[in-house]
């Protein structure tokens, strides 16, 4: 096993950055769009009002083409969807992570967890904690290892479900998160490749992610009490000189703050629920729904996630002494997009690649040719939402962005798919259930080298074979849960968010 996780960890080395394969696709598709508009396909596409219109291929080498995107690439690089998002939220993450305040809360939480409810609470606190991003994987690990060395448990095996339930977990969630309006933009905008018409709510898997919480729990609790623990007893000792973070107490001004920022944020939730309870709020939308498209809470969402990480944390800050004045308060966002800089180059090649592969019409092209070869088939949707599962498994195993694979799959399994009558909302879940379940797995992960750092803090011995081999279990598990949810949710028509559905009609 180590060995074949090794061959595989050498191959996916040598693949080159994902920002520098998208700048070799936007080449590709430059040179593609060429050639092809030599061609003349005789595929058409059905718009929702009826009409019909013939797939032609646009060159984008031809002079006129060039210039027009050159006289785009500005606005292309602006209106990528990911990026005002991420960095928006970055910026109140920034603020709640540099003043201690999530370090503090979760401490707390620690000390009053039964010894054998520790498996299942780490869970929890793991796939609530992915709301804060990536930086949960600095403070959440030691915590939890600590956490399991009070319950004389194995620390290893601690960090191991730690990474399950938070790498793995985000097709798992109690709370809308940051990368539900990020999927739901590339989502909404391949859709209107197929029909303008189409509006995806931005919480539109958000049941079918809700109630995979409870089947995550049960299975990753399964593993690791069954599997990885007993495993790591008895082939992983734990070295005796291992640092001890019950060393990292808490502070009297941290107390205070953490009792004010906790005040703090009960008062912005209470505040929240007077002004979305009446009929007539304004956060409500224009049939009077607070989860519609177009009500203020949806379209705000990422605003409001800003000021309730935001504001929590500069409390605890100035209470705690952490912010001694703004400018403090200042840096801690400056340093928290500091590590964005190679995503907002992403951004900028992806736009670029985006506006050409679906303004060239070979978006279009390969839907309306996938859609013709599936129906040719004439499989049932069961095998073809399944197939897009295992398709993007073994795609995450080399790529694991979330939002780079979406980025380039959405224009191709969303049109393709909503040609065969299946919605967009399904799709995205189908997309989401394996791109979560096989993160933990590949050592291409960009996180793997920070948990085995932390695993290596009590046992040594560990490397990218032995994390990847006590990873294996818990993404079986996580991938079986995840689609067993998905598909009972199919089975007994269960909406899988908020105005979603699983089939697409045609308009018109």
């Amino acid at each position: 096993m180590n060995i074949f996780l090794k061959n595989i960890e050498k191959i996916g080395n040598k693949i080159p950055d994902v920002t520098i394969l998208f700048f070799y696709a936007f080449l590709l598709v430059l040179i593609i769009s060429f050639f092809l508009s030599f061609f003349d396909f005789d595929y058409f596409l059905i718009r929702s009002d009826g009409s019909s219109e013939q797939i032609i291929v646009k060159n984008f080498l031809s002079l006129g083409n060039f210039l027009e995107l050159l006289s785009k690439m500005i606005t292309n690089f602006i209106n990528f969807p990911p990026l005002a998002i991420t960095l928006v939220v970055a910026l109140g993450i920034g603020i709640v992570e540099q003043s201690g305040f999530l370090r503090v809360a979760l401490i707390k939480l620690s000390l009053i967890i039964p010894q054998k409810a520790v498996v299942p609470v780490v869970l929890v606190i793991s796939v609530a904690s992915h709301i804060i991003g990536d930086g949960a994987y600095v403070f959440l690990m030691p915590v939890v290892a600590m956490l399991f060395i009070s319950a004389r448990k194995h620390p290893v095996a601690g960090i191991a479900t730690a990474f399950a339930g938070l790498a793995g977990g985000f097709s798992a969630s109690f709370t809308p998160s940051v990368i539900d309006p990020i999927m739901q933009s590339f989502t909404e905008k391949a859709a209107h490749i197929i029909d303008p018409s189409v509006n995806i709510n931005v919480l539109c898997n958000y049941f079918v992610s809700l109630a995979g919480t409870i089947s995550v729990i049960l299975f990753c609790w399964f593993v690791c009490e069954k599997i990885v623990e007993p495993y790591l007893k008895k082939y992983l000792p734990i070295d005796q000189n291992y640092e001890d973070f019950s060393k990292d107490c808490i502070t009297q001004d941290e107390n205070k703050g953490f009792v004010f920022a906790i005040a703090t944020l009960i008062i912005m939730l209470v505040i929240l629920v007077i002004l979305a309870y009446p009929d007539e709020s304004l956060l409500r939308g224009p049939h009077g729904s607070l989860s519609e498209k177009d009500a203020i809470l949806m379209k705000g969402l990422v605003a409001f996630l800003f000021f309730f990480f935001a504001i929590p944390g500069f409390v605890f800050g100035k209470v705690s002494k952490k912010f001694q004045n703004l400018g403090q308060v200042m840096e801690a966002m400056s340093d928290a997009l500091k590590p964005l800089i190679n995503f907002m180059v992403f951004c900028f090649i992806c736009g670029q690649f985006l506006y050409v592969f679906n303004e060239s019409n070979l978006s279009k092209l390969l839907a309306v040719s996938g859609a013709e070869l599936l129906k040719s088939l004439a499989l049932p949707s069961g095998i073809t939402i399944f197939g897009i599962i295992v398709f993007t498994g073994f795609l995450n195993l080399f790529v694991t962005s979330a939002t780079s694979k979406w980025a380039v799959l959405a224009p191709i399994f969303v049109p393709m798919l909503m040609l065969l009558g299946i919605a967009p909302e399904l799709t995205q879940a189908a997309f989401r259930v394996s791109d979560s379940a096989i993160n933990v797995m590949t050592p291409l992960f960009p996180f793997y080298p920070l948990i085995i750092m932390y695993c290596r803090k009590y046992s040594s011995q560990t490397g990218v074979g032995t994390l990847c081999s006590i990873m294996i279990p818990y993404s079986i598990a996580l991938m079986i849960a995840l689609t067993l949810t998905l598909y009972l949710f199919w089975m007994l028509d269960i909406p899988l968010g908020f105005e979603s559905s699983y089939n697409y009609i045609m308009k018109g």
